[in-house]
């Protein structure tokens, strides 16, 4: 049995983990975190959890659990999955690993010291979506020649996917980008070389930009165009168009179409459709086996390193 605590459990992303978690076999989540006492403490109450804390030393203290799932607040996820880890816990840290390049080489190398599983939650590399797109680029029938990504929203107050405020800024590049700019770079097997950002106005209030665009090539001519946006009152989420020799392919989350709108079957690629649930059984897998996962921290670091020189463009 592997026992997990998920940390920031009653939140959006939380849930989701939750939800995927219990329907792996052998798995079972023995404590969890969050930033309300009394609103964990009926959490846990109402899914029959033991254990429940607003501190998550006091999990990490616990002989019960073996790993932990971090979804909490982007600017706690590198000290957090460091403190996981120095305590003796796997970890899985929902993306982005880090928001700046020092934190994420800092977990890097914690991770490395101890050899326990670490593990960025990039879950693009896992939807089915892109697996298949993956499969057919590993076996020699597609190369990308250009992604073309939209990843759209409209959140004008600082509130969460729920709605709710949050107590922290979300972020296009080191949160949204981070998604696109790993997977471009998985898919295409190589590091970007040549970048370009622009972004737009700086809220007054967010103090965060609202529209931002990325361009990346690869030294075999792979490009990547990214558009960004906080203010888009339409359909959200992101969608990825990938224009490859041999096909072009249209990605939205779980799903698959052709250039030509026809609904490409994914229900052989993995034992799930959900990507999350997906990305939760490559954590549990890699400590059960004491291997490194797919998105391992390590792997991800290259995705953080382009956010680095992103960053420093637009600050240009």
């Amino acid at each position: 049995m592997i026992r997990l605590c998920i940390a920031g459990a009653a939140g959006a992303f939380g849930m989701k983990h939750m939800d995927a978690v219990a329907k792996i076999d052998g798995v079972s989540v023995t404590s969890v975190v969050g930033h309300d006492l009394a609103e964990i403490n009926a959490f846990a109450k109402e899914k029959g959890i033991a254990h429940a804390t607003d501190d998550l030393a006091e999990s990490l203290a616990r002989d019960d659990v073996d790993g932990v799932i971090l979804a909490t607040p982007t600017p706690l996820h590198a000290q957090q999955a460091i403190q996981c880890l120095k305590a003796g816990k796997h970890v899985m840290v929902e993306i982005p690993m880090a928001d700046n390049i020092d934190d994420a080489r800092d977990l890097v190398a914690v991770q490395k010291e101890t050899g326990l599983v670490a593990m960025a939650g990039h879950t693009r590399r896992f939807n089915p979506s892109h697996q298949w797109i993956r499969n057919k680029i590993m076996s020699g029938e597609l190369t990308i020649q250009q992604m073309d990504v939209q990843t759209y929203f409209f959140r004008r107050t600082n509130t969460n996917a729920l709605g709710k405020p949050r107590t922290w800024t979300d972020h296009l590049l080191w949160h949204h980008a981070c998604h696109t700019v790993d997977l471009f770079q998985y898919q295409v097997g190589e590091q970007a070389v040549k970048l370009q950002a622009l972004q737009g106005p700086i809220h007054p209030e967010l103090n965060i930009a609202m529209d931002m665009a990325i361009g990346m090539k690869t030294p075999n001519g792979a490009i990547c165009t990214l558009s960004l946006s906080f203010n888009n009152d339409g359909p959200f989420g992101t969608f990825f168009r990938y224009i490859c020799d041999n096909g072009t392919y249209v990605a939205r989350y779980d799903d698959l179409e052709d250039g030509q709108g026809n609904k490409i079957d994914l229900s052989d690629v993995d034992v799930s459709m959900n990507g999350i649930e997906l990305q939760d059984r490559e954590f549990v897998r890699a400590i059960r086996e004491g291997d490194e996962p797919n998105a391992s921290v390590a792997q991800c670091l290259p995705a953080m390193e382009t956010l680095n020189s992103l960053e420093h463009i637009l600050e240009n």
